[in-house]
């Protein structure tokens, strides 16, 4: 075997391990350039020992170095590096953010207090508990009374609640 070929095969498990070290340690792209070095470097051997080698190394490098950098980024959150440098999702409890569907159909004709404008979509209050709604119809101002009158998954449709009638004499 002749040796060339042995350093062009070294050449290109360096430019591997080069291109796993550039995932874990922060180089500014020096590291990279060194893997390009070392990989032109064994294509330009194994093209001058022959055009079948060349291309055999070529076909090498298009396989390896998606799978290498696949690999590298799939083990990197897992190492002790990859853990300090990530942040880690916020933890929630079930049905923080969007209610359970069983709980919102108890909600069906409860009355609450609008949070945001509904327009037609804004938050409301039923005893304490902030829900996304979404107006029957219109716009419906912050502060107002509104009923559930429909719950469909996990949306519920509101309706403002008419005061009462108004006696003639007075005025608004």
């Amino acid at each position: 075997m002749d040796w060339w070929l042995v350093f062009a095969i070294f050449l290109y498990f360096a430019c591997a391990v080069l291109i796993i070290a550039e995932v874990f340690v922060p180089s500014g792209g020096l590291i990279s350039i060194c893997a390009f070095a070392c990989l032109i470097g064994g294509m330009l051997i194994f093209f001058s020992h022959s055009a079948i080698a060349g291309w055999i190394g070529v076909g090498t490098a298009i396989v390896m170095i998606p799978s290498l950098l696949a690999f590298a980024y799939k083990i990197f959150p897992r190492t002790r590096f990859g853990k300090s440098v990530t942040l880690a999702p916020p933890e929630r409890e079930r049905g923080d953010a969007i209610a359970d569907t069983s709980e919102l159909k108890d909600l069906l004709g409860a009355v609450g207090v609008v949070l945001t404008p509904l327009r037609p979509v804004g938050a409301c209050d039923f005893s304490g508990q902030r829900l996304e709604c979404v107006a029957e119809r219109g716009y419906v101002d912050k502060d107002e009374k509104v009923e559930v009158v429909r719950v469909q998954g996990t949306q519920l449709t509101v309706r403002v609640i008419e005061e009462g009638p108004r006696e003639a004499g007075t005025q608004s």
